[in-house]
């Protein structure tokens, strides 16, 4: 190790790039922090509360937008609060526990996305069958199956980063504990622990990615050959949301995580991910609820139960005064 100095603590350089930016940065953050809440808050309780949305690919859009909300505020609030600290240090151990919590929620995303994409194949493919193949029982093993081998790898990850000495540089050009921005950082990184984080991060994105697309070469003939143009419509539309969602992850997530890269791409690479951890858990609810007319009626219903109960408390307040 020589005379390098143990490093304890990291430096989320970040927005640090853009002071004259941050004030606005922090509005806009926010301001989409907020609605991502309200709105997957929103599409889990119109889930929850809507007998007529008790079915697997519900069950399925309410875990995935619940985990979405955990994913951003794994990340957004210290985002946050590093826009207006002039400290944005981070301890070895928060940023280790950053790093699993958001990749394991990630992965949970992706193996989600694909329990979607396999609830859809049954619906189209075995319709009869559908209440059988598809038991409540059975979509909370998928969503645990989902969460187990997300955070497995994650750990993986996490166990192969945080066991290298860190040294001299202890400054992260990102916003967050990002795998490559961290490894980049260690005295000991080399090839060998470059291939096994690749292989790691291509599993968890190439492999859900590739059951997604098995799902779908099975669905594809079986929607063709619907003699009813009606039927087919209402196919493909039941599918164009999970597509949607599924093209914008993986977009992100892909290019980010699989692409090549050195050190002079982290800050590309952190622009991107500012998209794909504030925009992407924004478009998924409103990709569901403008492409689903059952969501849309179910959300009005929430909305208006809303403003009844607000209205409500209001006039309280106005009668006590």
């Amino acid at each position: 190790m020589g005379n390098h100095t143990a490093v304890n603590t990291f430096l989320l350089w970040g927005f640090s790039s853009f002071p004259n930016l941050q004030n606005l940065l922090f509005v806009v953050i926010f301001s989409s922090h907020v609605t991502i809440l309200l709105a997957n808050v929103s599409i889990m309780v119109a889930i929850k509360l809507n007998h007529n949305l008790n079915t697997p690919m519900y069950f399925c859009l309410f875990g995935l937008s619940f985990s979405e909300t955990c994913t951003t505020m794994v990340i957004i609030p210290r985002m946050l609060v590093d826009l207006l600290s002039e400290s944005k240090t981070i301890s070895l151990r928060e940023c280790a526990t950053q790093m699993f919590f958001f990749f394991g929620l990630g992965g949970n995303n992706c193996f989600i996305l694909s329990a979607m994409s396999y609830d859809r194949y049954t619906a189209i493919h075995n319709p009869l069958h559908y209440p059988i193949l598809m038991t409540r029982k059975f979509c909370f093993q998928l969503m645990m199956t989902s969460c187990m081998v997300g955070f497995l790898v994650s750990l993986c990850i996490t166990i192969i980063i945080f066991n290298f000495s860190f040294c001299d540089s202890y400054t992260i050009q990102h916003f967050f504990c990002d795998i490559l921005p961290v490894a980049s950082l260690a005295c000991d990184y080399n090839s060998y622990h470059a291939m096994a984080i690749f292989m790691l991060s291509a599993f968890m994105l190439v492999g859900s990615f590739i059951l997604i697309l098995i799902s779908y070469i099975f669905i594809l003939p079986t929607v063709l050959k619907m003699p009813s143009t009606k039927g087919r419509y209402k196919a493909f539309s039941t599918c164009s949301s999970h597509l949607t969602v599924v093209s914008i992850h993986y977009g992100f997530a892909c290019y980010i995580y699989l692409r090549p890269k050195n050190i002079s791409s982290f800050r590309e690479d952190m622009l991107m991910a500012v998209t794909y951890t504030v925009l992407t858990p924004l478009l998924n609810p409103i990709v569901y609820s403008l492409r689903n007319k059952e969501m849309q009626i179910a959300l009005r219903k929430v909305l208006g139960s809303g403003n009844r109960f607000i209205s409500q408390m209001i006039n309280k307040r106005a009668l006590n005064i």
